[in-house]
């Protein structure tokens, strides 16, 4: 965390007030929908003032706050006591106790340092999103387990899955298995690197009773599992492809950059879809640059990021998605 700006009472009050009034207008439209959607997680702000560069997402009665750890547009915001304070009236009109307020600094990540531990308690709880559960943990990492911002891209590829053979990678925690296989899907294959995640994974599966021989998972570097898919035959009708931005993990050869690196991982998936296969890409690089005339050989493509956007976020560059379709 980084040193304190001193704020007069006055302005922490102007700015308590005007985070919570903007917060109270947003529950109150956000509310309703989440209600009728059947979502017990989402946002309620998202850095929608710029006096107050911090996003709030609601966990099922719970706060997670999450402040970006850079220099702000305004010289009279940051550090911990700010953040608190300001956050400390919103909770207090939502009924929210502190004992339910968890804080995050999100600083720019580099390889996995963003799937770390920050503690060992298991502080895992199941929430309800469009009749799926999933665990969430608001305590021990950076990120909770269920990336909110891809809620309607879980939808997408979930009403394509019926009867169809899905790919997921850098899988996660699963949801999109989840998704997939709830949805009727053959057969659905999660890959990650990280043991602590598949074991999320699993635990995802067993609490939305998806058969395990049906909906598997598998450990290890994306690009050797592809290489070893090939290999075998198997083939997939839909692939899912939403890849960290860096990644130098331990358990892999070399370093893995979005950027320089998503033709040769879309080259790859290529390989392994069946004909007419579907990939779902996305990347929440804001920088990224999508290699049309590379990948134009291969897929057809379209970018779909307005139609994955929720209906809870207004940070229009939250990711970037693209709907792939394979050239036979």
């Amino acid at each position: 965390m980084y040193a304190d700006v001193i704020v007069s009472e006055d302005l922490l009050a102007t700015q308590g007030e005007m985070l919570c009034n903007r917060v109270k207008k947003n529950m109150k439209r956000l509310r309703k929908w989440s209600a009728r959607e059947g979502i017990e997680c989402y946002r309620i702000y998202g850095r929608d003032i710029p006096e107050l560069p911090i996003v709030i997402d609601w966990y099922q009665g719970r706060l997670h706050i999450a402040e970006y750890n850079r220099k702000h547009a305004s010289g009279d915001c940051g550090g911990e006591a700010w953040l608190k304070t300001v956050v400390a009236m919103t909770a207090l009109e939502l009924g929210v106790s502190a004992d339910k307020i968890y804080y995050k600094v999100r600083d720019r990540q580099r390889g996995q340092k963003q799937y770390q531990a920050r503690g060992t308690e298991d502080n895992r709880f199941i929430v309800e999103e469009a009749g799926h559960s999933f665990l969430v943990n608001l305590v021990d990492y950076l990120d909770t387990g269920l990336f909110l911002d891809h809620r309607r891209t879980r939808s997408m590829v979930a009403e394509e899955s019926s009867g169809k053979s899905v790919l997921n990678l850098f899988c996660y925690t699963g949801s999109f298995s989840v998704y997939a296989g709830a949805a009727g899907a053959a057969n659905t294959l999660g890959i990650d690197l990280s043991a602590t995640y598949l074991e999320w994974a699993r635990a995802n599966l067993e609490a939305n009773e998806l058969d395990r021989t049906r909906n598997r998972l598998r450990r290890g570097d994306v690009m050797e599992v592809l290489a070893d898919i090939g290999r075998t035959g198997e083939r997939f009708d839909i692939a899912v492809v939403d890849p960290p931005t860096f990644s130098n993990s331990k358990r892999m050869e070399g370093v893995f950059d979005i950027q320089r690196d998503h033709v040769a991982l879309l080259s790859a998936v290529r390989a392994v879809l069946a004909p007419g296969g579907v990939v779902y890409f996305s990347t929440n690089h804001r920088r990224f640059a999508f290699d049309e005339p590379e990948l134009s050989s291969l897929y057809g493509f379209a970018d779909i990021s307005k139609k994955t956007l929720p209906e809870d976020f207004r940070d229009k560059k939250v990711h970037r998605c693209w709907r792939l379709e394979e050239n036979s």
